[in-house]
């Protein structure tokens, strides 16, 4: 993969020279959806597919982007000294507004850079190639201008405050954070009001994290995205007239039950009810992993998928099909959304002898009930962003 980064980037900058190489990984959460913005729990883990970077500094105050994935979008070019979202940029709204983030939190770069990039992440699958680029964008930049200030999580921070400020999407901390932080064969329970967190192995002996993309496509900033997050904030206000809560994931299922009355108005109290039962699922779900029980894990991931349908109504038809199948799939263990919802992945643990069925099986009665193929990736966990 360098050598094809430094071949592109010598044809597009004169040549490769003290060219930097890095990689950002995408991540998929096994459990904990929504409920990073809420003041929950959440355990996602980086992926060993991602996005790859070669990247230089220049001499004057030009910077340009070139994504070997959108070779017609040809090379995007920006100034620092206008660092502003513009629809022409396209795509390289992500890594400017991570550029732009560095500056407001005072971090100001002295002279411009050229960036290619080629990334394995399926776009718009919900497995967090914006969070990729993000984070890859900061490890870049903390390397070509010598920040030596900030930490992993402080890049996942910058990260998330250029999606929020800078590209309008109102995430949580989830995506960046497990991109920023991940690490081989672990699973990161991260306490998102706090950022407490600590690795929890994730050791599959029998079977294998199967990813299953819907191929519909979403973008969580023209979606309900920021719709849910409203309604929540607006169910938090309500409950928190009558009790004593800073976040929604402060909240256990009976607390919840005995405070509820406050929200009259229904969608209100389901979005409210999500959060705080995937919340309360997740740190379960933690628990029966270190206790080795898998199957508790999945009947875990199911639940959260029907909450996830339900109450937080996130999911698509598509989706919900190819949950449905894998649920009727021998070997099986678990299956759910996973993402941001309206589209992208799914997530499923599936016990090694039944891979291949479960491909085929569910690959071909989704082509024939929506007219369209999904895609399998059968993952490993890798860890976080770094120079290569």
């Amino acid at each position: 993969m360098k050598e094809k980064l430094f071949t592109k980037f010598a044809e597009l900058f004169g040549d490769a020279e003290n060219t930097g190489f890095y990689f950002s990984p995408g991540r998929v959460n096994l459990i904990g959806e929504h409920t990073d913005y809420n003041g929950g729990h959440v355990f996602p883990c980086a992926l060993t597919i991602g996005t790859y970077g070669a990247a230089r500094k220049r001499s004057d105050r030009l910077v340009h982007f070139y994504s070997m994935n959108l070779e017609n979008f040809g090379v995007v070019e920006a100034s620092l000294d206008d660092l502003t979202n513009q629809a022409a940029y396209g795509w390289a709204n992500y890594p400017l507004g991570v550029v732009w983030a560095f500056a407001q939190k005072d971090h100001t770069l002295d002279t411009g850079f050229d960036l290619v990039i080629w990334g394995n992440i399926p776009n718009g699958s919900g497995l967090s190639s914006s969070a990729s680029l993000e984070v890859l964008t900061g490890v870049i930049l903390c390397d070509l201008y010598q920040f030596s200030d900030l930490s992993s999580i402080d890049l996942a921070l910058i990260g998330q405050y250029s999606e929020n400020q800078f590209n309008g999407c109102n995430c949580g901390i989830m995506d960046q954070f497990a991109v920023a932080n991940g690490k081989k064969d672990h699973a990161i329970f991260l306490d998102t009001a706090t950022l407490h967190y600590e690795y929890a192995p994730v050791v599959l002996s029998d079977s294998k994290i199967v990813i299953t993309n819907s191929k519909v496509k979403h973008s969580l900033v023209d979606s309900a995205y920021n719709d849910r997050r409203q309604e929540c904030t607006d169910a938090l206000s309500l409950l928190k007239t009558v009790t004593d809560i800073q976040t929604l994931g402060d909240l256990s299922i009976e607390a919840f039950e005995a405070c509820q009355h406050v929200l009259s108005d229904p969608v209100l109290k389901k979005r409210a009810k999500h959060a705080v039962a995937e919340n309360q699922r997740t740190i379960e779900a933690v628990a029966a992993l270190k206790a080795n029980d898998i199957v508790r894990f999945g009947e875990l991931m199911n639940q959260s998928h029907l909450s996830l349908r339900d109450d937080y109504e996130v999911s698509c038809e598509e989706i919900d099909i190819l949950v449905d199948l894998a649920w009727n799939t021998p070997g099986v263990v678990g299956s759910r959304i996973t993402g941001g919802g309206f589209g992208g992945c799914t997530v499923s643990i599936v016990k090694n002898e039944a891979v291949e069925n479960f491909i085929s099986t569910i690959g071909e009665a989704y082509q024939k009930k929506v007219g369209h193929k999904a895609d399998f990736y059968t993952v490993e966990i890798g860890d976080g962003a770094r120079k290569m």
